[in-house]
């Protein structure tokens, strides 16, 4: 891990191929998550430009196969979500009478499993969109947030993020109520400008995100903002920018929260952030690289921290920090939705 390297665009296919196909015992405890890593690994494949390594039909395939389904449609009434299961272990078997014994599908897990499904190419108007939508909307709480699931869960910003993300991907905003999810997000900023995952929170990068991507995806902020400033909006938007710039720590990297060492991941939190405002140019992206090939890995992969070992989750979101320092020959993104950008590639 040599912070003199440079960006070693082949170890890092070889790294999320390997992934993709097999994943080390150590990610066990993560199975139910399995679609949030496949989607990892074959988004990262695709900014990296080898979308080619990735088989589609049988990855299509797999993903289908865990929307959750209602036995009728009149079950669209009972509470529940019916959306993308995150693996086959959440995916209970129907009883005699055809009906779901335990509907497990999360609404981040749907939005990895559309995710997937946009990056391969396949035609998001060929799945059950209706039933996806209709039931989304039982997840909407009165506030405007969103839980993940239909029962018994936390909610928060990144599962508002993930409906906002879902009905942009489907074209389709009936799933959700946007006034009362802008009004909830608003009332996540806090004194510093930053958002935290619930209002009162403290600021975090990955809940400032959230908010902000949300709100662009709704239509409820311009594209680079901060070149049409002081015009209206809805946040707080210098004193967000401020926060961020002030995230950027004096190694190079970027922090999620006052007080804490650099990571990996918070180039792409907050650097996105930065991006969709309009203030990429503000901060110091040189030193940022430096940062972040001090987390490259020698055999493909980021880690969290400096000479530490890679993983899934940083590996994929060291490749979108890169490709938004614009790295020759990575993909371009479509920062709100975390993939590459669908429209720039002719998808």
């Amino acid at each position: 891990m040599d912070s003199s390297a440079s960006f070693d665009k082949d170890r890092h296919v070889f790294y999320l191929e390997m992934m993709l196909d097999a994943l080390p015992w150590q990610y066990q405890d993560q199975e139910i998550n399995r679609v949030t890593l496949a989607y990892f690994a074959v988004s990262g494949l695709d900014i990296l430009g080898a979308l080619d390594r990735v088989d589609k039909d049988r990855v299509a395939q797999w993903v289908l196969s865990l929307q959750a389904c209602p036995s009728h449609k009149s079950d669209l009434r009972d509470g529940e979500f019916y959306g993308f299961h995150g693996s086959r272990s959440s995916q209970f078997p129907q009883d005699d009478n055809g009906s779901v014994r335990r509907n497990g599908s999360h609404l981040a897990s749907t939005y990895c499993a559309l995710a997937i499904l946009k990056i391969i190419g396949y035609d998001l108007m060929r799945i059950d969109r209706e039933t996806l939508l209709i039931s989304l909307r039982n997840l909407q709480q009165p506030d405007g947030s969103f839980m993940p699931i239909h029962i018994g869960a936390e909610k928060d910003l990144r599962f508002l993020y993930c409906a906002a993300a879902i009905c942009f991907m489907l074209d389709d905003w009936s799933g959700i109520d946007r006034e009362k999810a802008k009004e909830y997000i608003c009332n996540c900023q806090s004194y510093d400008g930053g958002f935290g995952l619930v209002p009162g929170s403290e600021s975090h990068g990955g809940a400032s995100y959230c908010a902000v991507a949300a709100l662009q995806l709704m239509g409820f902020i311009e594209d680079d903002i901060v070149s049409k400033l002081p015009s209206s909006s809805v946040i707080d938007v210098p004193m967000l920018l401020e926060w961020c710039l002030q995230k950027q720590a004096v190694d190079g990297g970027f922090q999620g929260r006052c007080n804490k060492a650099s990571d990996t991941c918070y180039a792409f939190w907050v650097g996105g952030i930065l991006k969709i405002l309009g203030a990429h140019n503000f901060y110091d992206k040189e030193a940022l690289r430096r940062f972040l090939l001090t987390c490259q890995s020698q055999y493909g992969g980021f880690s969290k921290y400096p000479e530490e070992w890679p993983d899934l989750y940083h590996s994929y979101y060291g490749v979108t920090a890169f490709s938004l320092l614009e790295e020759l020959g990575l993909k371009p993104l479509h920062v709100e939705l975390g993939i590459s950008d669908f429209l720039a590639n002719g998808v």
